[in-house]
């Protein structure tokens, strides 16, 4: 009820100000007036309207800055993850500095430089002093930047596996997520979409020796500062598996198998100390996948290695789980 009654007061103080802006326009006809004539009056009304909403405007981000700076991003919880923040601040800081300059001075300078009848305008046709300047200058910074980006992805997405990289597959269906755990021999047994059929949710094939020993969660389990590398395979629309605190967010496609790696540097009851009880890392479907959506969501939990090999140790071999392979 307040929305409308804040939609029907908008709409009524819209339908005000063209009154007005009408009835001086008659008013200015009854006096003879030419209403296209624009005059130094209205110079100087419209360059300290410009001038006090621009103002206004700054006034309005640094604001939206201070109140919201918190929802960004969470705190990072991997090793990647402090890199990928540093590229963020450094963007953004910048972003932030150019803005902060450029933008009082736009403003400032169309209240000081309104037309006036007594002014002629000053026509400059080029100086190649400034044309160097902003066009060097943005090209060092960006250049920075680019490289800076390009090295962070680099690190991140180029993960060498050696063999204390757990290997674990993240599997997206709609609405749901499975994780596959290699085995003792850190070696995930082939899969097959073609395969999927009954308590075979997965597609794997068990005629691969090494698919005897792999390990189906619903949950997954990872131990601190250790290396990992996920797989994400899909079974039918392409889902993106986000995972925030980690800095990690990509595709899984129907057909392709997509990975990425990272460690994490931050236990799950760290993380509950500094952020409250009810944290949980989660793994999230970031694009829209179909009506629930919103139940794409699965529990990662970051562990210490004594307490990972009693869970690992509690779950069932994929051979004993799925007796049969037809």
């Amino acid at each position: 009820m307040t929305n409308i009654l804040i939609f029907i007061i908008a709409i009524l103080v819209i339908a005000t100000l063209v009154q007005i802006v009408r009835v001086s326009e008659l008013l200015s006809e009854i006096k003879n007036k030419d209403v296209n004539e624009v005059t130094d009056k209205d110079n100087n009304t419209q360059g300290l309207l410009f001038l006090v909403v621009g103002f206004g405007f700054l006034i309005f981000v640094i604001w939206q800055m201070i109140t919201w700076n918190h929802l960004l991003l969470p705190p990072a919880s991997s090793v990647h993850g402090t890199q990928i923040d540093l590229l963020m601040k450094v963007s953004m800081g910048l972003i932030i500095v150019v803005f902060f300059i450029t933008s009082p001075l736009l403003f400032y300078f169309a209240f000081k430089y309104r037309g006036k009848k007594s002014n002629n305008a000053y026509f400059l046709s080029h100086n190649n002093k400034l044309e160097v300047v902003w066009t060097v200058i943005p090209t060092i910074i960006l250049t920075g930047l680019i490289i800076f980006g390009l090295k962070t992805w680099d690190n991140a997405m180029n993960v060498q596996v050696t063999e204390s990289t757990k290997l674990i597959e993240v599997y997206a269906k709609q609405y749901n997520w499975t994780a596959r755990y290699s085995g003792l021999d850190n070696k995930l047994g082939k899969a097959n979409y073609k395969l999927v059929k009954g308590k075979n949710t997965l597609g794997v094939d068990m005629l691969d020796i090494n698919s005897a020993d792999d390990k189906m969660a619903r949950e997954v389990h990872l131990v601190v500062n250790e290396p990992v590398l996920l797989k994400f395979r899909s079974q039918d629309v392409i889902h993106s598996a986000f995972l925030p605190h980690f800095r990690v967010q990509m595709n899984c496609v129907p057909g392709i198998t997509t990975q990425f790696g990272f460690t994490p540097n931050k236990t799950t009851a760290q993380m509950k100390e500094s952020e409250g009880e009810d944290f949980e890392y989660v793994l999230l479907c970031n694009k829209i996948c179909g009506a629930s959506h919103f139940n794409m969501q699965m529990k990662f939990i970051v562990e210490t290695q004594e307490e990972y090999d009693i869970w690992i140790a509690s779950q069932e071999n994929l051979e004993k789980k799925l007796l049969t392979q037809k």
